[in-house]
C-alpha cells in the first residue's frame, strides 16, 4: 500500500442551517478543504450521509454534489454506515488513495437533520436501531443508551455525576469551537438538573440534532510534501461490526465493534493505545463516550466514568478526549461526524485549533473513533504527524 496523508481539512458552522440546502452546505466545506489543500484536481469523492431521502427527500447525493461542486463526471459515491457514514466515508477515501486507484480523494459527510419535525427525526434516526425487535417495541436511542448506562451503573457503579462530567468537559471544549453548534459552558447541576428523557439520561446527555457537513482532502505522502503541506500520516484503519440489537450481545457494558475495529486499527499502525495523544470519539450519550474509553482501552472496564469526574479527559488531562466539544457540544449531522472528527485531530496535530483548544502537550498521534447506532458499526483510524 501508498502511505496516505491528510492535506486539506473544511467544516462549516453546524447548527439549524435554516437558510441553506444539503448541497449548499456540502460544498461549502469540500470547496474550503479543497482550498486548504491547494490542489486543482480530484479523482474521486466519498461522500458518508446516513438518510437524506428521510431528511430531506434527496438521494443520489453522488451525482448531485459532483454536479454543485463542478466536477461532472467525477467519479463519486455516496456511502452509508447509520453514524458511523462519515468514518466509512473516510476509510474509502483511504483505501482507494492506498491502493493506487486514485492520487488524490475527497472524503466528506453532511446531513441536513431540521428540515423535518421532531418525531420525522426520531423516525429517520430509529432506522439505525433494529426495527422489528427494537423499534417496532418503541425503543429509541435514547432509551436503548439508557439501558446501556443502568447497566454500567449496576456492574460498576457509575454515578450521575460521572455522566455529567462528560457533558460539562466537552461542553468546555466546545465552547472554544468556532463552528459548534453549543458553544457555552453548563455545570453538573445544569445536566442533574435538565429535562429527563429516558432514565437516567436527561437532555444535556444527549447530542442535538445538527446541520452540517466536513470534508478532507486525501493524498499521497509524496504528493503532500510536493504541495508543502504538514505529513498527517493514515497509519490505522479499522471497521467492525456487531449485531446491531442489543439484547443480542453479551455485555451492555462494552461496544465489541469498537474493541475489534480499534484492534485492527493498532495493528495496521504498530501502535498500542499507550501511543496514542488524544481521541475524538462517538459521545452521542454521555455514556457513549464512557463506554467507548473503555472498550478502546484507554481506561480499564468501569473506569471511564471515574476518569472524566477527575479530569483525566480533560484538555490539561493526561488523555484528551473531544477536544472538540464532542457530538455533544460540536453538534452530531450524523452523515459528517466521523469526518468533524478528522478535521478535529488534524488541526490538533497542525497546532491550529482555535481559542485555546491547543493541546499543550505537543501532540503526535490521534485516533478517531466513529459508531454507527449503539455500536452495530465502529470505525477506528489512528493519525500521525510524519
Amino acid at each position: 500500500m501508498r502511505d496516505v496523508a491528510v492535506v486539506g481539512i473544511g467544516m462549516n458552522k453546524w447548527g439549524e442551517l435554516w437558510d441553506k440546502s444539503i448541497r449548499d452546505i456540502f460544498v461549502e466545506a469540500a470547496l474550503t478543504a479543497i482550498d486548504d489543500a491547494g490542489v486543482d484536481m480530484l479523482d474521486s469523492m466519498a461522500i458518508g450521509c446516513m438518510t437524506g431521502g428521510l431528511f430531506v427527500g434527496q438521494e443520489h447525493l453522488a451525482s448531485m454534489m459532483a454536479d454543485y461542486l463542478g466536477y461532472k463526471n467525477l467519479a463519486a459515491s455516496r456511502v452509508e454506515s447509520a453514524c458511523a457514514s462519515g468514518g466509512l466515508a473516510f476509510r474509502t477515501a483511504f483505501i482507494e488513495v492506498a491502493s493506487g486507484i486514485s492520487d488524490v480523494v475527497l472524503a466528506g459527510g453532511v446531513e441536513k437533520m431540521t428540515d423535518v419535525s421532531g418525531d420525522g427525526a426520531t423516525y429517520a434516526l430509529a432506522t439505525a436501531a433494529d426495527q422489528e425487535y427494537e423499534v417496532f417495541h418503541g425503543a429509541t436511542f435514547p432509551g436503548l443508551y439508557a439501558l446501556m448506562a443502568v447497566a454500567h451503573m449496576e456492574k460498576y457503579g457509575t454515578t450521575r455525576d460521572m455522566l455529567s462530567a462528560v457533558a460539562v468537559k466537552n461542553h468546555v471544549n466546545g465552547s472554544m469551537n468556532p463552528n459548534a453548534q453549543y458553544p457555552f459552558k453548563i455545570s453538573v447541576e445544569d445536566v442533574n438538573n435538565s429535562v429527563m428523557v429516558a432514565s437516567p439520561l436527561r437532555i444535556l446527555d444527549c447530542s442535538p440534532i445538527t446541520d452540517g457537513a466536513a470534508a478532507v482532502i486525501l493524498t499521497t505522502v509524496d504528493i503532500a510534501r510536493k504541495l508543502g503541506k504538514p505529513i498527517i500520516k493514515i497509519i490505522g484503519s479499522g471497521h467492525a461490526t456487531d449485531t446491531i440489537a442489543l439484547h443480542a450481545r453479551k455485555d451492555l457494558t462494552t461496544l465489541n465493534a469498537t474493541k475489534i475495529a480499534a484492534e485492527r486499527a493498532f495493528k495496521m499502525a504498530g501502535k498500542t493505545i499507550k501511543d496514542i495523544d488524544f481521541a475524538e470519539v462517538h459521545d452521542c450519550f454521555t455514556i457513549a463516550e464512557i463506554v467507548v474509553t473503555e472498550s478502546l482501552g484507554i481506561f480499564a472496564p468501569g473506569k471511564g466514568g471515574e476518569a472524566a469526574a477527575n479530569g483525566e479527559t480533560s484538555l490539561e488531562g493526561s488523555f484528551p478526549i473531544n477536544t472538540s466539544g464532542g457530538l455533544k457540544s460540536k453538534g452530531h449531522p450524523v452523515g459528517a461526524t466521523g469526518i468533524g472528527q478528522v478535521v478535529e485531530v488534524v488541526k490538533q496535530l497542525r497546532g491550529e485549533a482555535e481559542n485555546g483548544r491547543q493541546l499543550k502537550k505537543n501532540p503526535k498521534t490521534a485516533m478517531t473513533q466513529n459508531m454507527g447506532g449503539s455500536g452495530g458499526s465502529t470505525l477506528v483510524h489512528i493519525l500521525e504527524v510524519a
